[in-house]
């Protein structure tokens, strides 16, 4: 009996992972403490690419949720330092301990808690980073961004403000790692200095959803696709949703987040020539709600497959022995399993799950029959590490590894 078998007998679980094809460590696992940001990283395998030294980033937008969330993750990265922080002239002058209301559960890295914030709009004030992590609110996102990859400033952007530009490129690279390359176009075409371009990463929601469905979509085809999600409160940003409204409730509404995520996962899944062609003959239909859990998206997800007779068994085969075109890259933050597998019918779990690979691994289970499509299953996703910050420091490690970065 396989290793996998004698723990689906022995747990009641079964996992399985996408990436190595190995167990996860019990401790990650478990239901135990969130892991590091380091801690994240040594989870896996490859060595990271070498720099001669740590280059220097800015966080734009560095006093929300997301902005906390790249500062927390940064934390002891080995390829990059925090150098210069930006955010809204409320906060500009202050040093981040006193500018920014902290909200995770670490403490503030030293690196930064004295270090004084700087308006985000002033790109003189950047001139000296190597590149810049964006988590402004896409109204602001717009200029500021532009501003500083006419600059000549690589600009790895959270905002939703450029994702379906024609000549900007939403990555993930657990999916899709080949579009970076795109950026090479932008000089030309977005009247770019030499050395600047935009790189987005997808709604948290999308992203969860295509690492988990990128396998399904490369093997059988997905012809038609049906979500919905259970959102965290997180992903509202702070102070987000009221308590009054989110409480023994469910709100069936995020305004923008439906389209988003069906535009999205279209340009993600096609090609790119000298401009991203969606993919065709998909069709998506999404239904957004925000739910009382504070971190971690789940989504239930019935489809119908181009290819007949996809069966469970099959589709869980497929998810199983997958690897993650992230592989081939020696990206540090990379979890040694980025995709979890789960037997058991109540599981994933935000509470237990969410944080599995230091929130870069996306969970999957309930894998089985659709009565309407041909299967359907639940999946989950950290939306602030890999669907929002540490999707953008996923994005600036492949650009490093690819010599994007000058």
């Amino acid at each position: 009996m396989s290793y996998l078998a004698l723990a689906a007998r022995g747990t009641g679980l079964g996992v399985a992972t996408r990436g190595r094809g190995r167990m996860l460590p019990r401790a990650m696992r478990s239901n135990g403490p969130v892991l590091s940001s380091l801690q994240a990283r040594r989870v896996s395998s490859q060595t990271p690419a070498k720099v001669v030294r740590p280059i220097k980033v800015g966080v734009l937008g560095c006093t929300g949720v997301v902005g906390q969330r790249f500062l927390q993750l940064l934390e002891g990265h080995p390829q990059m330092a925090v150098h210069r922080l930006g955010a809204s002239e409320r906060s500009a002058g202050k040093p981040y301990r006193d500018a920014a209301l902290w909200k995770l559960g670490t403490a503030i890295p030293a690196q930064v808690a004295e270090m004084e914030v700087k308006m985000a709009s002033s790109v003189e004030h950047f001139t000296d980073c190597d590149l810049v992590f964006s988590a402004l609110d896409t109204g602001p996102a717009v200029e500021i961004e532009l501003a500083f990859a006419k600059a000549g400033i690589p600009v790895f952007s959270n905002a939703s403000s450029y994702r379906m530009h024609p000549r900007v490129p939403i990555v993930i690279p657990d999916v899709n790692p080949e579009h970076i390359l795109a950026v090479k176009d932008q000089v030309r075409t977005m009247d770019f200095k030499e050395g600047g371009f935009i790189v987005t990463n997808a709604n948290c929601s999308t992203t969860s959803l295509t690492v988990a469905l990128k396998p399904l979509q490369e093997a059988f085809g997905i012809k038609q696709l049906f979500v919905t999600t259970l959102q965290a409160v997180s992903g509202a940003g702070y102070p987000g949703v009221p308590s009054l409204d989110v409480m023994d409730n469910l709100v069936p509404h995020i305004p923008g987040e439906e389209p988003k995520m069906e535009t999205e996962t279209l340009k993600i899944f096609g090609g790119y020539d000298g401009d991203f062609q969606p993919l065709k003959d998909t069709a998506i239909s999404v239904m957004c709600t925000r739910v009382p859990v504070s971190d971690g998206h789940t989504e239930c997800a019935s489809m119908q497959f181009h290819q007949e007779d996809v069966t469970p068994a099959m589709a869980v085969e497929v998810l199983r022995s997958a690897v993650s075109p992230a592989r081939a890259h020696a990206l540090p933050s990379l979890p040694t399993d980025t995709l979890v597998v789960f037997d058991a019918p109540n599981r994933p779990q935000p509470r237990l799950d969410r944080d599995l690979g230091g929130g870069y691994t996306t969970s999957i289970g309930g894998v089985r029959n659709c009565n309407v499509f041909d299967i359907k299953l639940q999946l989950l996703g950290h939306n602030t590490v890999l669907g929002a910050a540490g999707g953008s420091i996923l994005n600036a490690e492949l650009a490093l590894a690819k010599g994007l970065i000058r």
